[in-house]
Order: structure tokens, then C-alpha cells, then sequence
């Protein structure tokens, strides 16, 4: 039996001779450059406001400002990585100017502000730098990160329709910036008036906000709707790209919902820093995988094991609590807690978790990967087959037909030795 060698598709939208093209010698200094120039933006804040800031140990200091620059190092990281092989591809530049945007973010924080304005003749230069941190803070967010999402994984726009949405997107995104730096009031709590602010355009400033924030929750649903779009529009390579993103944003979307909050209780400090600090960075390591397309195809690999063992573990959580609970109002009314129901409640889970591992592997393969539960099924039926068959003609037909129906080849053929009395 012999399969034709199908050549690997490219990415939609990508030509050969861009691709395959010299890339810039300057493009590794550059990318690495921006990430020195982030990784030392963060030192320099965290040095002037962060460690004279409070009374506590330098050690916890820098473990909980470590903590917290983890998430944003992955967005260096990795737009770092995307530029030094990928220059071409603007999401690259996007997770670079979202990390530095950031960086310049601390510069401006209510702690920095209050360190800067300890002189009095500074006191409208901190002011100034607040308004101006909180700006770069929203045009990162709202700005640089659906813009992301909207050019990738190819760096382009899905169609040309698409560069009025953001013509009026980029001007809306000024505006909101103008709106901030004009915001009248103080910045924070302790803290003068804006220096800025018009106190005169105050209604139209709110109203501005008002009307430029439904403008970018409906950039949000036209940014997912597109994504949905290119993912059915797409083949190959693009498909398990968006499927790394989707992935990623679903982690992120249910991990603190259902995860964070045991985290939280957690007594160990930082412990639930940490977590989240990691859940936000799947992003990033999602999109560095997908574009540089690092053991690509184990995407589906991945996203049927955490559906199977996400289930399993609610489930046998949900069977866990319902023993401990119930068993320990019937043992011990009064407290409601037994260690005989403890106990009873673990042997039920280590019991149920391989029966109920199968069943759910089952039921997801069944339900989300239905090419792979149907070739099973095939190969299945036909072994049952197998030992009824004896024409052997009726039976090669019969592999031939299986082949086709599991593997899909583009030729199969078989050949059958012959035995040694025809030799």
C-alpha cells in the first residue's frame, strides 16, 4: 500500500519570494534591542518609585515586582522572537509596542507620581506624566491588543473592507487619549488636579468617553467576528495558528473563573500573583507557537487533553465535595466534618477517575474530533469483520475501502505477497 506525499501547505496570503527572501541582519540586533529597552525601562521604575515606595523587605520587594513584569516579558519575549525570525510580520511589532507601552505606563503611575512630586516644583511634570501613563495604558489595551488580534496570525487585514474599521477605530482611539489628558480632577486620591483638564469641556469630555467607549466595545465583537470569519476561510497552517489564539483566550477567559478563586485562598504570599501572572501569559506563548509555528499540529493534541481532563477534574472535584459534605453530615451531625468521610470520598474518586477518564475521553472525541471517533469505529467494525471474511478478494476491497475512508490517501493499492506454493 502506497500513499502520495502531499506538499505542506503555506500560510494564506504569503508569496514565496517574500518569504523566501533575505531577511534584514539588522532585524535580531533590533528585536532584542526593544527587549533590553523594556527589561531596563522596568529596572530604572522599579529602582526610582517602586523600592523607596513602602516599608517592606527589598526582597519581597523584588519578588513581587518580578511577579508582576512576568506577563509583560512575555510580550517582549516574544515579539523579540517574532522579529528576529519573522521580520515581515507585523504581529511582532504589535506584542513589542504593547510591552513598551507598559514599560512607559510605569513611569506614570500614582506611585510614581507621588514620588516625583515630593518637589514642589515638579509637582505639574508628575501631574502631566499620570494623565499621560494612564493614555498609554488604554491605547495598549484597547488599542494595540484588538489590532493584534485582528492582523493575525498573517500580519494583514483579513479583506481590504477592513481599513475604514480602522481609520475610524485609530481616530476614535486619539480622541479617547485627548479625552484622558484633558480629564479634569486629580488623578488619584491625595493627589492636585489635573494641570490639564478643562474644567469648561468637562460635559463634553464625559460624553466623548461615553460615546467612544460603545465605539470600542463594538470594535471588540467586529475584532471576534472576524476572527471567526478567517477561521473558517482558512486552511493549512493559518487554521491551527487560530486554533493556538483560540486556546490561549479560552484559558485565559475560564481558568480565573473557575481556578482563581481557590487560588486566592491560597496562604503562601504571591501564590495567587503568580497564577495569574502565568494565566495572562498564555497569550503571548500562544501567539509566539502559532507564528513561528513550533509543533504546530499538537494544538489538537492539546485542546482535546484539557476539555477531557478540565471535565474530569470538575467532575471528580464535584463528587469529592458532595461525599466529604454529605458523608460528614450523616457520620458527625453536630460539626459536620469526619475523617471517615474523608476517606470514603477519596476511594470514590480514585476509583471513578479511570471509568470516568475513558467515558469523557469518548464523549469529547465523539463530539470534537469526529474524523478521528469514526475512523475508529471503522477499523473496528471491519477487525470484527475480519474474522468472518474468507474471500480474499471481497477482503482486500473491503482494507482498500477502510484505508480510504480513515486515512484518505490520495492513491492506495495493495499488493499481496504470494504464497510459497504459486512460487
Amino acid at each position: 500500500m502506497d500513499r502520495t506525499t502531499e506538499e505542506p501547505s503555506r500560510p494564506s496570503g504569503v508569496n514565496s519570494s517574500r518569504r523566501d527572501r533575505i531577511r534584514p541582519r539588522s532585524a535580531p540586533w533590533l528585536a532584542w534591542g526593544l527587549w533590553l529597552l523594556v527589561v531596563a525601562g522596568n529596572v530604572v521604575a522599579f529602582v526610582l518609585f517602586d523600592l523607596p515606595a513602602d516599608t517592606s523587605s527589598a526582597a519581597m520587594k523584588v519578588l513581587d515586582w518580578s511577579i508582576g513584569l512576568f506577563a509583560l516579558m512575555a510580550f517582549a519575549t516574544v515579539g523579540a522572537l517574532i522579529l528576529s525570525r519573522r521580520p515581515d510580520n507585523v504581529i511582532g511589532w504589535l506584542c513589542c509596542a504593547m510591552a513598551l507601552a507598559q514599560t512607559l505606563a510605569n513611569f506614570s503611575s500614582p506611585k510614581a507620581v507621588r514620588t516625583i512630586a515630593v518637589d514642589p516644583d515638579q509637582l505639574p511634570v508628575a501631574l502631566v506624566l499620570g494623565q499621560l501613563g494612564q493614555a498609554m495604558f488604554l491605547v495598549s489595551l484597547l488599542g494595540l491588543l484588538p489590532l493584534l488580534v485582528l492582523l493575525f496570525p498573517t500580519g494583514r487585514l483579513p479583506s481590504p473592507r477592513w481599513r475604514s474599521v480602522v481609520w475610524v477605530f485609530a481616530v476614535g482611539l486619539v480622541l479617547y487619549a485627548a479625552s484622558v489628558l484633558l480629564k479634569p480632577g486629580p488623578l488619584d486620591r491625595g493627589l492636585p488636579a489635573n494641570p490639564l483638564g478643562l474644567e469648561s469641556a468637562e460635559g463634553i469630555l464625559q460624553l466623548t468617553g461615553a460615546a467612544l467607549g460603545l465605539l470600542f466595545a463594538l470594535l471588540v465583537v467586529l475584532v471576534l467576528a472576524s476572527v471567526v470569519v478567517r477561521f473558517r476561510r482558512a486552511r493549512g497552517d493559518e487554521r491551527q495558528q487560530l486554533k493556538w489564539l483560540t486556546y490561549g483566550a479560552a484559558l485565559l477567559a475560564v481558568v480565573p473563573i473557575t481556578v482563581g478563586p481557590v487560588v486566592e485562598r491560597v496562604r503562601p504570599p504571591f501564590v495567587g500573583e503568580l497564577f495569574f501572572a502565568l494565566v495572562i501569559s498564555v497569550i503571548p506563548v500562544a501567539i509566539g507557537v502559532a507564528v513561528l509555528k513550533y509543533r504546530l499540529y499538537d494544538i489538537d493534541r492539546i485542546i482535546n487533553r484539557t476539555l477531557v481532563y478540565g471535565l474530569l477534574t470538575v467532575l471528580l472535584g464535584a463528587v469529592y465535595m458532595t461525599g466529604v459534605f454529605g458523608l460528614g453530615q450523616l457520620l458527625n451531625p453536630i460539626t459536620g466534618e469526619s475523617a471517615l468521610a474523608v476517606a470514603a470520598s477519596t476511594l470514590a474518586v480514585a476509583a471513578l477517575f479511570q471509568p470516568a477518564r475513558r467515558r469523557i475521553q469518548a464523549v469529547v472525541d465523539r463530539r470534537f474530533n469526529r474524523r478521528k471517533y469514526n475512523a475508529a469505529k471503522t477499523v473496528e467494525a471491519f477487525s470484527a469483520h475480519l474474522r468472518d471474511e474468507v474471500d480474499l478478494d471481497a477482503l482486500s476491497a473491503e482494507l482498500l475501502a477502510v484505508v480510504d475512508q480513515t486515512m484518505q490517501p490520495t492513491t492506495a493499492s495493495l499488493w499481496l505477497r504470494p504464497s510459497s506454493s504459486q512460487m
